[in-house]
């Protein structure tokens, strides 16, 4: 696997650290989830790579990124990938997102359509129920539960990952992501995510209608979602009756169907069929 050069970046008023894979085509920028890193991305920047330039950022709070005391909402991480593009030159990009990152990508490209080709929502921008998101926030727990935890060795923490449920296969790009979001401290090490960090990113989140956003993007949209659940079969981002409300109201959106993947497994795992829509998609 391709290792990516680590550069830095400035957003709105904080320091974003970005992993970059050369590339010659148009430039794609990922956007990972909740409690990610930028190094979610490995698997899907190495199937896109060389032929397209993949840069990935770590959100505020996350990875190597500056963390505020506060601002983690939707208008903190939109201004901060527009400060982005400006310091990076990018007059106009790909926008890739996988889960919270997928709602970035919806209301940033609706927010700034001049500055966004097209949007890949990879399992998530979908408008849940009350219900549904109490399911999946069940289903992502395992995840969250990592976080202010301390451990006795980088060791144990893989293991204690190991154990999710979510996760199906172990392998090199997972030990890679998660020895990057490690920091040693007294008594052993945790994940350098402060959790009010977080709470606060879901407080926010549950302020936003997504759906307001649907309408006003213009530039084309794929929409990969994965078929199966995390820890039930239904605890699902993209239920069918959401997928096909996105489907409908956003003006050149189509969705991508990807068999046998869950929430975690859709971006970590290789996977043919997904990398050869992604890339039909960036060829129109």
């Amino acid at each position: 696997m391709t290792e990516p050069i680590m550069k830095r970046a400035m957003g709105d008023g904080v320091e974003i650290q970005i992993a970059q894979w050369e590339g010659e085509d148009k430039a794609i920028l990922c956007i990972h989830g909740i409690t990610a890193n930028c190094r979610c991305w490995d698997v899907i920047a190495d199937a896109l790579s060389p032929s397209h330039r993949v840069l990935a950022m770590d959100l505020r709070g996350r990875g190597l990124s500056g963390a505020p005391s506060s601002g983690y909402s939707m208008e903190h991480h939109c201004r901060d990938i527009l400060a982005v593009l400006d310091d990076l030159g990018l007059e106009r990009v790909v926008l890739m997102g996988h889960s919270l990152g997928a709602f970035i990508s919806v209301v940033f490209g609706a927010k700034y359509p001049e500055r966004v080709d097209s949007i890949i929502l990879v399992d998530g921008g979908g408008k849940l129920s009350e219900n549904q998101i109490v399911k999946v926030f069940s289903g992502i727990k395992p995840s969250l539960d990592r976080l202010g935890k301390v451990f006795p060795s980088f060791e144990a923490y893989l293991d204690f990952m190991k154990e999710a449920p979510f996760i199906k296969n172990w392998s090199q790009a997972l030990e890679t992501y998660y020895q990057y979001e490690v920091e040693e401290i007294s008594g052993g090490v945790r994940t350098n995510i402060n959790p009010d960090h977080i709470e606060e990113e879901r407080v926010n989140l549950g302020k936003v209608d997504i759906s307001l956003s649907y309408g006003k993007i213009s530039c084309p949209v794929l929409i990969l979602r994965a078929t199966e659940g995390m820890l039930a079969l239904d605890d699902v981002l993209l239920p069918e009756d959401v997928t096909q409300r996105m489907v409908r109201e956003i003006a050149n959106a189509r969705r991508v169907d990807v068999n046998g993947t869950n929430h975690y497994s859709i971006i970590f795992q290789p996977h043919g069929e997904r990398d050869q829509a992604i890339r039909e998609f960036l060829r129109e």
